[in-house]
């Protein structure tokens, strides 16, 4: 069978979806029309997973799976997010030299409209809503999705080629990507995912694919002020534009004394003044010049960037704020599942801050960010999986102020908090950690988080 069975040969496949989260779902209603048949394996239950097989006629299940070989019968193997390539299934499809593919790219490959693809380490979600709302303040039709959580392979039938779709990729959906981008842009790249990458020359390629193929006509836009986007610059196969804050760019968008700017040769104009950018944080100014240089290649004019940025609202579990009480703002930021992503939430404020770490450990160093922690917080919680890591990387750097203490979870981390805080402070989970140890993901986390403040 073809490689390329998802184009020639996809009626006549017996196909595998391995994982049945929100994209393994989405996989099963899209094949379940196109392919001869459909299985799903996935070590879960159906009542793990929150789902009833009856939902979804002519799929075969093999749920509680073991997963040790993957079975002789399949053509192809669709992977969840989730996936690493270490996993039996994947090694097997390899060995076998099957097509292993995902719902990002089987989006790609059927997607009619022109697609913006954005990544890197932090930032992602902010950025692509953002360029989503300037792209509809200029009169298109946007479609926002990908890793933001909207599975677009869902809205594939109502996509028309006049319209714009603007997705968010991550380097799990990046490792297996083989189709170009009209616009690519990296955000940012930082130590992250090292637990399932192993090192960061693997992570860096992993999201350097979002580059590949690129035609002369196509952009791709960098981070100018990161050193791993310069390097990766030489791989941008069309037009190529910057964003900086710190910098002057030639083609994209920086600052120009307060004001952000739109570049192009010698021409410049102005978008909006940094403070009416209703973020909090330098990161989010970064955030922001990238949304205007990605939204510019898809044509968006400066007033519709600017109307855009006014008008945006801060994206659920991004440096959210839950609720004020006595005189104590609890903020949720459970989107910090590194360290880097801590430090940027810690940047963001100059008010005394009661910090929640911990979460799972994802192989990324903390030693920075207990640094700066030290600076900025008055009191530190930490619970969860890491929660012993931390008090080890803490108790090596020697640090003695301010206290930090320890507590089995975020309910007890939630109550204790309250009882630290003074008026006037700022009690921040920014976990640095994943939720794998005790949530299905961040979101739910930051849903828990949000239900224990407003208990309180």
């Amino acid at each position: 069978m073809s490689k390329r069975w998802w184009m020639d040969e996809l009626g006549g496949a017996h196909i595998g979806i391995l994982g049945f989260a929100r994209g393994g779902q989405s996989l099963a209603r899209w094949l379940a029309a196109r392919a001869r048949r459909v299985s799903v394996s996935d070590r879960r239950s159906a009542a793990a997973i929150g789902f009833s097989p009856a939902d979804y006629p002519g799929i075969d299940f093999r749920l509680s799976d073991a997963q040790d070989t993957l079975p002789r019968e399949w053509d192809a193997l669709c992977v969840s997010g989730g996936v690493p390539r270490e996993h039996p299934y994947v090694q097997g499809a390899i060995a076998a030299g099957l097509p292993i593919t995902n719902d990002a790219q089987l989006f790609l490959e059927h997607c009619p409209a022109p697609v913006v693809g954005i990544t890197g380490s932090a930032g992602k979600t902010t950025t692509t809503t953002l360029v989503g709302d300037v792209l509809h303040a200029a009169g298109e039709t946007v479609w926002v999705g990908g890793n933001i959580g909207n599975v677009l392979l869902d809205n594939l039938a109502e996509i028309g080629a006049g319209d714009v779709v603007v997705m968010e990729l991550s380097s799990f959906q990046l490792e297996w990507m083989n189709v170009s981008l009209n616009t690519a842009a990296i955000l940012n790249l930082t130590p992250n995912h090292l637990d399932r990458h192993g090192t960061m020359e693997a992570y860096i390629a992993a999201k350097a694919r979002i580059l590949s193929g690129q035609g002369t006509e196509d952009w791709a836009v960098l981070a100018a002020e990161d050193v791993h986007c310069r390097r990766l610059a030489a791989r941008a196969g069309g037009r190529l534009a910057w964003f900086g804050v710190d910098v002057v760019v030639e083609r994209g968008t920086c600052l120009s004394g307060e004001w952000l700017a739109l570049r192009d040769g010698g021409k410049e104009e102005r978008i909006c003044h940094r403070r009416d950018i209703p973020l909090r944080g330098p990161h989010n100014l970064r955030n922001t010049l990238a949304a205007c240089a990605i939204a510019r290649t898809r044509g968006a004019p400066v007033d519709a960037m600017a109307r855009a940025i006014r008008s945006f609202q801060p994206v659920a579990h991004r440096l959210q704020l839950v609720r004020e009480l006595a005189g104590v703002c609890y903020v949720n930021d459970s989107i910090a599942t590194s360290p880097e992503r801590v430090l940027a939430a810690l940047a963001s404020y100059d008010e005394p801050l009661v910090l929640l770490l911990g979460g799972q450990d994802k192989r990324l160093p903390w030693q920075s960010l207990l640094k700066m922690a030290q600076e900025r917080a008055r009191a530190i919680i930490v619970f969860g999986e890491a929660a012993a890591l931390i008090v080890s990387e803490w108790g090596a750097l020697a640090m003695k102020e301010p206290p930090l203490h320890i507590v089995n979870d975020l309910a007890a981390a939630t109550q204790l908090a309250r009882q630290l805080a003074q008026e006037g402070d700022v009690v921040l989970l920014s976990p640095g950690g994943t939720s794998y140890d005790a949530y299905p993901n961040f979101e739910a986390r930051g849903r828990h988080f949000h239900e224990l403040v407003m208990s309180l």
